[in-house]
């Protein structure tokens, strides 16, 4: 087995993800969006939360690294 990241296997569940957020807000993709800004806001403000929570000796500064490198900085997820 290859440990490689599949770019195709990534977008089709990004697009599987989406048609289920959709879903979940009975194909309104607008009540989808402002669902998803909602618990986005949510876990920003618990990971903020944590972060003041766990000293930095502890955590030896990788926690804010890490933070950084979230998801949002992929560019392969817009086609």
């Amino acid at each position: 087995m290859s440990s490689a990241p599949n770019p195709q296997s990534d977008v089709d569940q990004l697009e599987a993800a989406a048609d289920q957020a959709i879903e979940a807000c009975g194909g309104n993709a607008r009540e989808a969006v402002k669902a998803l800004i909602v618990a986005n806001t949510f876990l920003e403000t618990d990971l903020e939360k944590l972060k003041a929570a766990v000293s930095m000796g502890y955590a030896r500064g990788k926690l804010f690294e890490t933070a950084k490198t979230l998801p949002r900085d992929r560019t392969d997820w817009y086609d």
